[in-house]
C-alpha cells in the first residue's frame, strides 16, 4: 500500500466529489480517481460508491476513512514536531478568518509583521468555513465564537461591537424601515438575530455575504445596517445611529494546535496578533471616544 494514497482517500471523503478533491489537492480529477483505484486494489475492496454525482463511502470505506483521518493528524503532528526544532522565524504561516477581518483589518497591518520578521510569509484564507487546524489546513484560526470542543490552544483576542449605521450623506432619503443584511445562511448569528428582532414591519432590501458590499450599500442609501464598529466607524460614508454604546458584542478567539505553538514562525505571528488586537481593543469594541453620530 502507498500510504500517500490515504491522503487522496481522506480528501475525497471530506469533499464528496472528484472535482472538489482535485482542487483541494491541486491535481486533476484523473489523478484522484487513479489513486483511489490503486488503494482499493491494494485493499481488495471498494471504498466508495457513486450516488447522484457524489462519492459516498461504503461501510468498509467509512471505517477506513476514520482510521486514515487519524493517521493524517498524526503525520501533521510529526511534521510540526520536526519544524519546532528549527528556531528561526521564517517560512509560511497560514491564517484563516472571516473575509471582513482579513480584508478590512489584517492585510493592511501585515507590513509591521514583515518588518519585524523579514523571512516570514503569510497565507491569508478568507472564509467562513471552519478550516481544520489539526490537519494543518491552517496554522492559526480566528473565529467569532469560542470553540465548543477540540484540542486547541485558545485565546480571546477582542470583543467586537456592533451598532446601527446609516448613510452620512444628508441628501439621501432612506426609509427607517429599509435594511441591509447578510445572506440567509448567516441568520443564526447574533447580529442577524438582533436585526430580525428590530425589523418589525420593515423590509430587507439587500442581502449579501460581503461586509464590504453591505457597507457600501448603507453609505449609498439602500438601507440601514447592523455592522461591526471596527469597520463602520472608520468609514466616512457611514454615521452611527444607535448612540455611543454598541448594541451587542461578539467575542473574537484565536485557535492554535498545541503542536504548532512551539514553532517559531507560528509563535511570532500569534504574539504579533495579540499585540495588535490589544492595541486596538477600543476600536474593535466600538468604544472609541467620538464615533460619528447622527445629528440630533
Amino acid at each position: 500500500m502507498n500510504w500517500d494514497d490515504l491522503r487522496f482517500l481522506v480528501t475525497l471523503g471530506r469533499e464528496g466529489t472528484l472535482a472538489a478533491a482535485a482542487r483541494r489537492l491541486a491535481v486533476d480529477q484523473t489523478t484522484v480517481a487513479r489513486r483511489l483505484r490503486a488503494l482499493e486494489e491494494g485493499l481488495g475492496t471498494a471504498l466508495f460508491e457513486r450516488d447522484e454525482g457524489l462519492w459516498r463511502p461504503t461501510a468498509v470505506g467509512a471505517r477506513v476513512l476514520e482510521r486514515a483521518a487519524r493517521i493524517e493528524e498524526d503525520v501533521a503532528g510529526i511534521t510540526r514536531l520536526a519544524e519546532a526544532g528549527a528556531g528561526a522565524v521564517g517560512g509560511v504561516v497560514r491564517i484563516t478568518a472571516v473575509s471582513a477581518l482579513i480584508g478590512e483589518w489584517l492585510a493592511p497591518r501585515l507590513p509591521g509583521l514583515y518588518a519585524r520578521h523579514p523571512e516570514l510569509r503569510i497565507d491569508l484564507v478568507a472564509t467562513n468555513d471552519n478550516l481544520n487546524v489539526a490537519r494543518r489546513e491552517a496554522d492559526i484560526a480566528i473565529r467569532l465564537a469560542r470553540p465548543a470542543s477540540g484540542d486547541f490552544l485558545i485565546r480571546k483576542l477582542a470583543e467586537v461591537g456592533f451598532a446601527l449605521y446609516g448613510a452620512a450623506r444628508g441628501d439621501l432619503a432612506v426609509s427607517a424601515g429599509d435594511w441591509v443584511a447578510y445572506n440567509e445562511d448567516l441568520d443564526h448569528t447574533p447580529e442577524m438575530r438582533r436585526l430580525h428582532a428590530m425589523l418589525g414591519e420593515g423590509r430587507i432590501r439587500l442581502r449579501s455575504n460581503s461586509l464590504r458590499g453591505l457597507v457600501r450599500a448603507v453609505a449609498g442609501g439602500v438601507g440601514h445596517g447592523l455592522l461591526p464598529c471596527f469597520v463602520a466607524d472608520a468609514d466616512p460614508g457611514l454615521v452611527r445611529l444607535s448612540g455611543a454604546e454598541p448594541m451587542l458584542y461578539r467575542e473574537l478567539w484565536m485557535l492554535i494546535h498545541p503542536d504548532a505553538r512551539p514553532l517559531a514562525r507560528v509563535a511570532a505571528t500569534a504574539d504579533w496578533l495579540v499585540e495588535r488586537f490589544d492595541a486596538e481593543a477600543a476600536s474593535f469594541a466600538g468604544r472609541t471616544p467620538s464615533p460619528r453620530a447622527a445629528p440630533p
